[in-house]
């Protein structure tokens, strides 16, 4: 994975912070300088933390480490969701149900109901009246939408990963209080000392999340070894199908009547030859 550049934080607009009367006093050594009426997040910093942040989920990823994804801002939710699922780690893109972390026994348990309000041919249906099945079912709708990101985790994250700290300030709380490490983008309105590896840059601009998620996220892939066995079942997948299409060329009865005909053109010529002598 190539290492992500100034100019391609610089071309997310990465750079840009709030405006001046809205920052956070303890982001100060992530500012660069104001310009009209703006700060400007220095670049060379995001990149260091980022780096910084990248090494510490590698070693994770590598000890097979679970991750949460948290982003329930309108910009975050579909790319949050995108790159969780690519990496195969969990996720929260609705509203952040509290004790998500602080209490996940009882998350759990409404885990637990969830699948068996989703499990076909589930005993919860049976000798029920039709209102009382619409109950069942609107219950598991809701369920569905809190708990879809998480429904299969088994345990507590060794790492959550925030976009926008200020806003998840429950989930960092959460994380905080059970002592779960958290990696973050920060903005200049937002506090970055609770949090373990802050990223500071633009947590509003679209394209500077993508950026920085998608980078996680492939750290993620090659540190777990995830990419290399895609990569391998590609190759077999290949492999299999290159050989059903040999396979099927060599029984195919239109290339066996090509062949005979080619065979009698080169035939009929030597056999006027032959006459003519």
């Amino acid at each position: 994975m190539e290492k992500v550049k100034f100019e391609d934080l610089l071309g997310t607009g990465a750079h840009f912070g709030h405006v001046t009367r809205k920052w956070n006093p303890n982001y100060k050594p992530y500012i660069l300088m104001e310009k009209n009426g703006v700060h400007i997040i220095d670049l060379d910093e995001t990149i260091r933390h980022l780096d910084k942040a990248l090494d510490f989920i590698r070693t994770k990823a590598k000890k097979n480490g679970e991750f949460l994804f948290v982003g329930t801002k309108k910009q975050a939710k579909d790319i949050v969701q995108q790159e969780a699922d690519r990496c195969s780690m969990f996720y929260v893109v609705e509203r952040w149900l509290g004790g998500t972390l602080t209490n996940f026994t009882t998350i759990k348990k409404s885990i637990k109901r969830l699948h068996l309000l989703e499990k076909e041919g589930s005993q919860i249906y049976e000798n029920q009246t039709k209102k009382e099945v619409q109950m069942l079912n609107r219950e598991r709708i809701k369920l569905s939408d809190q708990h879809r990101g998480i429904k299969d985790m088994r345990r507590l994250p060794d790492a959550v990963i925030i976009v926008d700290a200020r806003l998840e300030a429950t989930a960092v709380k959460e994380a905080n209080c059970l002592g779960i490490p958290i990696i973050a983008l920060v903005d200049s309105n937002t506090d970055p000392t609770p949090i373990q590896y802050p990223i500071p840059a633009n947590d509003d601009s679209i394209r500077t999340i993508q950026l920085i998620m998608s980078v996680i996220a492939e750290t993620i892939l090659e540190s777990s070894g995830k990419n290399n066995k895609s990569d391998k079942k590609d190759k077999k997948d290949a492999k299999v199908e290159a050989a059903d299409t040999k396979g099927a060329v060599e029984a195919s009865p239109e290339v066996v009547e090509e062949e005979a005909v080619s065979e009698e053109k080169t035939e009929e010529p030597e056999k006027e030859a032959e006459e003519a002598k």
